[in-house]
């Protein structure tokens, strides 16, 4: 295997992990680099499966709060309505997934030139949406009302598209619909768990017989270097949020759109 693809895997996966949970789409970055990286993955696989890393962070961030919430689950009300909420939101998702999964792989993930207009748009949407002046009804994410978690999960979906981003629809339809913006992004957090547990684990079993040991390794160093930077990205994201909002991040999808753009005019 070329020491050069080992280092763009390596590469690749400090920008999942940096780009995961925030709203600029990860699989949109990885996607448009890659492109210019000269950068193949058998089936899209790498793509999809290091993001595993980005939730092991989580996890491992998250591990005191989603341990008590577990033990609480026979005895709390709240903690169940909680926990079925998010597999509500996550359900749509899932069904969608399931049935485009080919379209999706084939299709949207080999335009660069989507991906730069889905980043451009998407920005321009979080700018004008983060200068809206809402009024928030929700502050707790524990206290979501089902209805309004099934119509994150909805706003998800827009997500297959790559360069949407996930983080981004949902806590974007989070705040139209009334939420803060760090509960929004919180929301966020825990919807990613099961929905990237799920596309991990279905597009590793569509793409079981054509995985190679050199796919595996390149797969695992991704994992590897996603999860650390995720680790630093989800420790940091709800404060920074709290005092900047969303702006940043539509400014640089707005940026790193023209600048995919600028690159597929002058390079292909």
């Amino acid at each position: 295997m070329p020491d050069q693809t080992i280092v763009n895997a390596f590469i690749l996966g400090i920008v999942e992990g940096l780009t995961e949970f925030i709203p600029v789409s990860s699989t949109g970055h990885i996607l448009l680099l890659g492109h210019f990286l000269g950068f193949e993955s058998t089936g899209k696989t790498f793509e999809v499966l290091i993001q595993l890393g980005a939730i092991l962070a989580i996890l491992t961030v998250y591990f005191a709060r989603l341990w008590n919430l577990a033990i609480s689950l026979p005895s709390s009300a709240g903690s169940r309505r909680f926990v079925f909420g998010i597999l509500l939101a996550f359900l749509p998702a899932a069904v969608i997934g399931v049935f485009a999964h080919g379209f999706i792989k084939e299709v949207l993930f080999e335009s660069p030139a989507l991906i730069c207009s889905t980043l451009l748009l998407g920005g321009i949407v979080l700018l004008w949406i983060d200068r809206m002046k809402l009024t928030p009804r929700y502050h707790d994410v524990t206290e979501y009302p089902l209805s309004l978690c099934l119509k994150i999960g909805l706003c998800q979906c827009l997500a297959m598209v790559p360069g949407v981003s996930r983080s981004g629809s949902t806590i974007a339809g989070a705040l139209l619909m009334g939420t803060d913006k760090r509960s929004a992004a919180e929301f966020s957090f825990f919807l990613a768990m099961p929905t990237m547990v799920g596309a991990f684990a279905y597009d590793l079993y569509k793409n079981r017989d054509v995985l190679s040991a050199d796919d595996a390794m390149l797969i695992g160093i991704g994992f590897v270097t996603s999860f650390i930077a995720a680790v630093f990205v989800v420790r940091g994201l709800l404060n920074f949020v709290t005092r900047h909002g969303f702006a940043p991040f539509a400014w640089w999808r707005i940026f790193v759109g023209l600048v995919g753009f600028a690159g597929l005019y002058l390079l292909g």
